[in-house]
């Protein structure tokens, strides 16, 4: 019954495929979980960690083209992440990210430096997120994920992020930044004004609405229904940027009385 040993033999390597359909990040997790509290860094521990430049290697080897959507946005949110702790570590910066090949003019020296290896080839990291990441995907949510390295960024979140749980994990990262950080995002409701990150108010305006008005409504999804979400939902309100801090988001720095910013 050549039917039946057709289904039979399918069911048989049906899994194994499935299962190949995805990248193992679970050393780059284990170091998340290891070294970020809070979303701040303990770089020295990602330089003194023998598995990190191994994790690099794989992000390096392996070719992220056959993954399914999910699993290849993960892929590269995390190659991203991963190799922006590399450059600090590389450069054996503690003050800020900025700090790195400042001699550019366009102000882009640190993520133009092409050190990202993945999938058989060579980046930067504006590459990544510009050219893959924001290209393919068309995810403002990636904003909330990606962390530059600096204080205003979004928290650097304790684990890797994976295609089985990328939805959620996304969502709350954005509700995470837009909710409980009330220096880089608030709303004052009396003045009918949203105080907002840089990151959606002008950096990546684009990616969020062509006009204040959508801005407002793409950031009332992650809003609890109340007054504040009912103002975003309006679009009759003022959005006004709030400082970016580029000290570097490390523990240490953390620990630090706030200081001029470098």
């Amino acid at each position: 019954m050549p039917g039946l040993l057709a289904v039979l033999w399918m069911a048989a390597w049906t899994p194994v495929a499935l299962a190949e359909a995805r990248f193992d990040h679970s050393v780059f997790d284990a170091l998340l979980k290891a070294h970020v509290a809070a979303g701040m860094v303990d770089y020295d521990a990602f330089a003194a960690a023998p598995e990190f430049p191994r994790y690099l290697d794989a992000l390096a080897r392996f070719d992220p083209a056959s993954l399914p959507e999910a699993e290849r946005l993960a892929y590269w949110i995390d190659v991203y992440n991963a190799y922006t702790i590399a450059l600090i570590v590389e450069h054996d910066e503690r003050r800020s990210i900025r700090n790195i090949n400042p001699t550019q003019p366009d102000g882009h020296g640190p993520w133009r430096e092409k050190l990202v290896k993945a999938g058989g080839r060579v980046y930067h990291l504006d590459n990544v997120e510009h050219d893959v990441i924001r290209k393919q995907f068309k995810e403002p949510r990636i904003h909330f994920a990606l962390v530059c390295a600096a204080m205003s960024c979004p928290p650097l979140r304790s684990e890797a992020y994976t295609g089985a749980r990328l939805d959620a994990q996304l969502t709350e990262q954005a509700r995470a930044f837009l909710l409980a950080s009330p220096a880089k995002n608030r709303i004052d409701l009396r003045a009918r004004t949203v105080h907002g990150s840089p990151i959606y108010v002008s950096f990546y305006r684009e990616d969020f609405g062509t006009s204040d008005a959508g801005i407002g409504t793409t950031l009332a999804h992650f809003y609890p229904d109340g007054p504040e979400k009912q103002l975003l939902l309006s679009g009759r309100f003022a959005l006004v940027p709030t400082e970016y801090d580029w000290t570097l988001n490390s523990q240490e720095n953390a620990r630090r009385p706030a200081s001029p910013r470098p």
